[in-house]
């Protein structure tokens, strides 16, 4: 068994506003080597209502964000994320009413950025974890990565190899921006924020806050199509591959493992309270929709997170969870599910009381 016993999210300070980032890009020295068409493209992702307001991005100012050089960028994801990976450790280690000489294992998932020996060795020193703690580093699962995590944490618990896991999402990905013509490379340098999501795993319940157990979860790979969502190495940075199917792909695979998880469990979809959802756009969450039957009301939290972050990649559907739980939602049976590169798709039963 696996519960859920702390909870926690961070951004950088700096917030902006989309009308905002397209003002940036105009004075921006990339702007004058894209086409008309990328003019527009990016005037109407970031002007118009694509779901976004605001996104929190790891730069003193919008100029900062132009700056694309392999360096730059590596810098960036250097700096910043150990500092936001370390901060929501420590709030979710707090809600969890741990120390750090508590926690056996930590997971780190992130796809922005590469450091060897990677971020676990940098928020193990500065949460001051045990020397023999069990470490992972986690890399290339894109947006789907924090439900594989837990099902790693999960994996050690049952074995009896740790009673409390620190599962740790972070992005960096202003670290990972890319400007070309290409429409995909330019609606993700116009979706993407930054930020950190970490939760405590444990073998237990804890007795003072909200039960939550991991009763069950399920994933899917497809290959084939791992050229619809991916990162590639260009000119020494990370450009993402971001084709026009990856909203269809998303709620059909999600539907395809809530289908089958239901079909193998004593549970009926009229039976689903709450619905945990990664967003990757605008796109993606009217997919999901349409797909599963869901009222906006049941999207609402994705809806709202999408709004306020941007799409935080891997720690997203962590963000929907905690607004989930601080707003007191009705307990019961609920689905969460994320998805990206891969093509892969994960899927989770939560039993919320």
């Amino acid at each position: 068994m696996m519960y859920l016993t702390g909870l926690a999210t961070a951004v950088p300070s700096p917030s902006f506003t989309q009308p905002e980032c397209w003002a940036a890009l105009q004075n921006a020295p990339q702007f004058a080597q894209l086409n008309a068409r990328s003019h527009s493209v990016m005037k109407k992702v970031l002007s118009g209502g694509n779901g976004i307001v605001t996104r929190h991005l790891a730069v003193d100012n919008l100029a900062d964000a132009f700056v694309l050089t392999p360096d730059a960028l590596h810098a960036r994801f250097t700096q910043h994320a150990p500092a936001l990976a370390t901060q929501a450790a420590e709030r979710a280690l707090a809600a969890a009413r741990l120390t750090s000489a508590q926690v056996d294992a930590v997971l780190i998932s992130t796809c922005t950025g590469y450091l060897c020996p990677g971020l676990t060795s940098y928020v193990s020193e500065r949460l001051g974890l045990r020397s023999d703690v069990m470490a992972l580093d986690l890399v290339g699962q894109g947006c789907g990565a924090a439900l594989p995590n837990w099902r790693t944490a999960e994996a050690l618990l049952a074995a009896g190899r740790a009673q409390h896991a620190l599962s740790v999402c972070v992005e960096v990905c202003s670290a990972a921006f890319y400007l070309d013509n290409d429409p995909g490379v330019l609606i993700s340098a116009c979706l993407f924020g930054d930020g950190a999501s970490a939760a405590v795993l444990s073998a237990q319940p804890a007795a003072y806050a909200r039960r939550v157990e991991w009763k069950a979860s399920s994933s899917l790979l497809i290959p084939t199509k791992r050229d619809s969502l991916r990162f590639e190495q260009r000119d020494g940075m990370l450009r993402n591959i971001l084709t026009r199917e990856v909203p269809d792909l998303a709620a059909k695979h999600v539907e395809t493992l809530l289908s089958e998880m239901l079909s193998g469990y004593p549970l009926r979809r009229a039976e689903l309270t709450g619905w945990i959802l990664h967003a990757g756009g605008r796109e993606v969450l009217a997919a999901l929709k349409k797909r599963l039957g869901l009222s906006d009301a049941e999207l609402g939290i994705s809806a709202a997170v999408l709004r306020d972050f941007g799409n935080v990649s891997s720690p997203f559907v962590l963000f929907v969870l905690e607004q989930t739980l601080a707003q007191n939602a009705p307990g019961g049976w609920w689905w969460m599910a994320s998805f990206g590169a891969g093509f892969s798709c994960h899927g989770a039963l939560l039993k919320v009381d």
